[in-house]
């Protein structure tokens, strides 16, 4: 099978790496890529934006399979262009992918399906915004109704604060607070068989202790030793199962990867977000702990025949991964700084941990940063604490001047 996957950063670096050990895959390409994919697929030049553009150069390179990688371009209808010139394409439909280009629709259809999440107002005017406020509280949760590249959520007990960002969207969901941890579930769905992967946790703010910006993640790791075993199969069952049917009932089926971001509360399990596409950087720990390979599965959902599969298969080992950012970020990032250290641990921590590379790219001999998040740096070991301990030892290695990570990325976990 000839694969092309669209996307340039470290969930894309992620699925090349999986996809580079699949036996099946006989020819791997990435567009645009970045300096670490480079290393294990042909890298070639495109719009991700441009469905066109996108499925012209699949059908040159007689793709077998095409996987997009990022929420923008399937929000812009990229999947179907590439489905339009007969080529199986992993990734939801544009009207599918509205369950993350809009929130207001996900909790509509959440509605539907009567799946549990936070009690909201949808918003557009002043006076609107400042009755949902008032309605719900401090803390409160203000988020953007459409694509923010992550940054569009802000949770704040400052209403001040909160009242400017939700005066900056043009459409804005305000929420009740979800209090408990948070948990990322992904599934690989074909539109009706629903095959839920591990779940994982990711942390979201810039700084230790959960403080600072939002970012769009500094970390995660998977499984959860304190997470209740029977977790996957609940969520399945009240949330993943239920939301694919009713988007099938609407004559917009969901094919692709759907991705639940749950809050285990007080009264149980509720629904952040959906999102259409794997999450970044919790892909970095679960396809590290994935034994089944991933071509047949990614096949599988684009042409429905996903019931016929056998179940996945998962290593025990646990998998960590810390994001290496650059000066400045998540404001106005630095870019072009040279990044040392990257065959040291090629060289003395392979096979545990290895490097994904999110913005990065090739100047001459050298690599160096192109974008806000630069490096995942992935671990696995017997337990979260081996493989915590062994993904810091290795960005320990990295040199970026301004770089910046966080340090205690499943630190918890590890003690559990």
């Amino acid at each position: 099978m000839k694969v092309l996957v669209i996307g340039g950063g470290a969930r894309e670096h992620a699925l090349c790496r999986s996809l580079s050990l699949d036996p099946e895959v006989t020819s791997l390409y990435c567009a645009p890529g970045n300096a670490g994919i480079a290393e294990v697929a042909e890298l070639h030049a495109v719009d991700a934006m441009d469905g066109a553009a996108v499925a012209r150069l699949a059908t040159e390179l007689e793709a077998g399979l095409v996987v997009v990688g990022p929420e923008a371009p399937l929000v812009a209808g990229v999947a179907d262009a590439v489905r339009a010139a007969g080529i199986p394409c992993f990734g939801p439909s544009r009207e599918a992918a509205e369950l993350e280009g809009s929130k207001a629709f996900a909790k509509d259809v959440m509605a539907a399906a009567n799946v549990p999440t936070a009690r909201s107002y949808v918003c557009t005017t002043p006076e609107q915004i400042e009755d949902a406020l008032d309605a719900f509280g401090a803390p409160y949760v203000v988020k953007d109704d459409g694509l923010a590249a992550g940054k569009g959520v802000v949770v704040t007990e400052d209403l001040a604060v909160a009242r400017e960002h939700a005066l900056s969207c043009g459409r804005v969901v305000i929420e009740e607070f979800l209090d408990g941890p948070e948990v990322s579930l992904f599934a690989i769905t074909d539109g009706e068989t629903v095959l839920p992967l591990q779940p994982a946790q990711d942390f979201k703010r810039a700084l230790d202790g959960d403080e600072g910006p939002n970012t769009g993640g500094m970390g995660a790791y998977s499984p959860l030793p304190w997470a209740d075993p029977k977790l996957v199969d609940e969520v399945l069952d009240s949330v993943l199962q239920p939301t694919v049917d009713e988007l099938r009932r609407r004559g917009t089926p969901f094919s692709g990867l759907l991705y639940a971001g749950l809050a285990i509360t007080s009264r149980g399990v509720r629904v952040i977000e959906f999102n259409a596409r794997f999450g970044d950087p919790e892909t970095q720990v679960v396809l590290a702990r994935l034994r089944t390979p991933l071509a047949g599965v990614l096949l599988g959902a684009a042409e429905g025949t996903l019931a016929g599969l056998p179940p996945l298969k998962w290593r025990d080992d646990a998998a960590v991964t810390v994001v290496v950012a650059s000066h400045n970020y998540p404001d106005t990032p630095r870019t072009g700084d040279p990044i040392d250290g990257l065959d040291e641990i090629a060289a003395q921590d392979a096979p545990h941990a290895y490097v994904l590379h999110a913005g990065t790219r090739r100047d001459g001999d050298a690599v160096v940063s192109a974008g806000g998040r630069v490096l995942s740096v992935t671990a696995t070991g017997k337990d979260v604490a081996q493989a915590r301990e062994r993904a810091y030892a290795a960005v320990a290695r990295i040199r970026l001047d301004g770089g910046q990570h966080r340090t205690d990325i499943a630190r918890e976990a590890a003690q559990v």
